[in-house]
């Protein structure tokens, strides 16, 4: 590893950290980390989900969870954080060191609009700012990290934005005050490849036009080649390869690093063409579809965005908007888009988990799930499942991961003694990668890959027939990620389970998908097998979308 120490007449590090340690009353979770950045400067901290990586960011502001031990040093603009006063780190914090969590949803107060959030993290460091203007620079932020609409969105509460507009959210937040450093805890995970360029596009640019320094979380090697100056690679609370980008990337030493770089997906995916999707604007295909699993015809969705007396609602959004599609027994139909496009609110809809209109049959007996009753869609639950975007907003706080996994069954009587219930809890786990003791642990003790890893061990416990995958692997390392998408073709090939599969990154949807169905505003643009679409993409915003992931077409 190379070394941290001060050349001799070179400036002083905006950011040194030396031997920096965190741990538990009997496990060591950081151990002699130690780094230095400088003013302008961008290190990425990469490496699997629990090496360490969200805590060393945790770590620097003195965020860390209650229970846990800090030991060793770090220095900020020359001072000691370390050990500092609540006060002086509160004066720190928002305005010198700023922080993008890594879920939204989990950061923001669910009872406040987003605007109110973004102006209070003005007004807490500049109190001569009226409320006028506070909200007025709230929403300036909110157009420059690209939300749209944003005189609607601005009055928005958190549930009511897509994820990716969420964390566009938290990075206007931290970016509001213009700090020194700041910590990005894997801020592009749930956008969209082309609001994902925007967004570390803007970032570079702020580090320009500020000299802000930069602590980048990442699991994402595309992300870390468009951003990074420097590299460090962490292992189980360990730094084992620390270099420039290119020394790292083009001739890493540390077999753990040529490891992490060979698990990036590619390739495409394999299996049958079995699915179809129309919509305005789309391109449907001719190809005959057997055994349907699922088939949606003019789906609709609509949000209140104001309401007068007596609740009358005076102005709806259209989130959907016509969308039809159909999915067969063994494939997976891919949805990809710009955050906010109506991918999340379409595979809610198609379980009924949001009101919607239209048609939605399932199974052989084509039961309309929006029109079955309450006790016939709780049957039919077992065979429908969802992985959901945000994994901590998921879980439930307040049970064990066993209890989290075992809930399902344990809703429609699988188990009938105790041992079989922890055996089955067990093996659903090592599927997903965890051991068995994780079983007894809660959410909050996990990386959010870990946590993800718990979501889908939850959902393939039931062994449905149908599962909707809203960003599965968005917060998984690549490595973790090449296990899960391996994973889940195993099953879709045993168990013929049907996929329908969202996403923002058209590399995985590309591995996984044998359709792909394009989403713009609510309503599908193109549709088509997926090799087509990605080698001859027919709408200008396919293109747009390709050309951001792949490079131009």
């Amino acid at each position: 590893m190379p070394s941290t120490r001060v050349v001799k007449g070179s400036p002083p590090p905006l950011l040194e950290v030396r031997n920096l340690s965190v741990a538990t009353p009997t496990h060591s979770l950081l151990a002699k980390v130690s780094f230095r950045l400088n003013a302008g400067e961008c290190l990425a901290l990469v490496g699997e989900s629990g090496a360490g990586k969200s805590l060393t960011g945790l770590s620097l502001p003195q965020l860390l969870p209650a229970g846990l031990t800090l030991g060793g040093s770090v220095l900020f603009q020359g001072k000691q954080l370390v050990g500092g006063s609540e006060k002086a780190l509160r004066g720190l914090r928002g305005r010198k060191i700023a922080m993008i969590f890594q879920e939204p949803l989990s950061a923001l107060n669910p009872l406040h609009r987003v605007e109110d959030q973004i102006a209070e993290s003005l007004s807490v460091h500049d109190a001569s700012l009226s409320k006028a203007r506070a909200r007025g620079k709230a929403r300036e932020w909110m157009r420059r990290v690209g939300i749209p609409d944003v005189e609607h969105r601005a009055h928005f509460l958190p549930h009511m934005l897509s994820g990716g507009q969420r964390q566009r959210v938290m990075i206007a937040m931290a970016l509001a005050n213009e700090p020194d450093l700041l910590i990005a805890d894997e801020p592009t995970t749930a956008l969209d490849v082309t609001l994902q360029t925007q967004i570390l596009r803007l970032l570079k640019d702020f580090q320009a036009s500020l000299g802000m320094a930069m602590l980048f979380v990442t699991h994402d090697f595309s992300v870390l080649r468009s951003i990074a100056d420097r590299v460090a690679v962490l292992r189980a609370g360990r730094i084992v390869e620390q270099g420039s980008l290119r020394e790292v990337l083009h001739a890493p030493r540390a077999a753990y690093t040529r490891h992490l770089i060979a698990a990036e997906p590619k390739g495409k995916a394999e299996g049958k063409v079995g699915s179809k999707a129309e919509g305005q604007g789309s391109k449907p295909t001719s190809r005959r579809v057997a055994e349907p699993v699922l088939s949606a015809e003019d789906l609709r969705v609509s949000f209140p965005l104001s309401v007068g007396l007596f609740g009358k609602v005076r102005e709806n959004f259209e989130a959907l908007a016509g969308v039809g599609l159909s999915l067969s027994r063994g494939s997976c139909l891919g949805v990809v888009g710009e955050s906010g496009s109506g991918k999340s609110t379409l595979g809610l809809a198609l379980l009924r988990l949001i009101e919607a209109r239209g048609r939605v049959l399932f199974g052989e007996e084509q039961e309309d799930l929006l029109r079955v009753s309450n006790a016939r869609m709780k049957r039919l639950r077992r065979d429908v499942q969802i992985v959901f975007q945000d994994p901590f907003a998921s879980l439930s706080p307040r049970m064990a991961v066993e209890d989290i996994v075992a809930e399902g069954p344990d809703i429609h009587g699988f188990y009938t003694s105790a041992q079989e219930r922890a055996r089955a809890v067990a093996s659903s786990l090592r599927e997903v990668g965890l051991e068995r003791e994780a079983a007894s642990r809660y959410p909050h003790e996990f990386s959010g890959g870990q946590r993800q890893r718990i979501a889908i061990a939850r959902v393939l416990i039931m062994r449905p027939r149908l599962l909707v995958l809203d960003e599965p692997t968005s917060s998984l390392d690549t490595t973790v990620q090449a296990q899960i998408l391996s994973l889940l073709r195993d099953l879709q090939r045993k168990l013929g389970l049907a996929y329908l599969f969202i996403s923002h990154d058209l590399r995985v949807v590309r591995s996984m998908a044998q359709e792909l169905v394009v989403m713009k505003e609510g309503r599908i643009v193109e549709a088509g097998a997926t090799e087509r679409v990605i080698a001859r993409p027919q709408h200008a915003y396919t293109k747009t979308l390709i050309a951001a992931a792949f490079g131009e077409k």
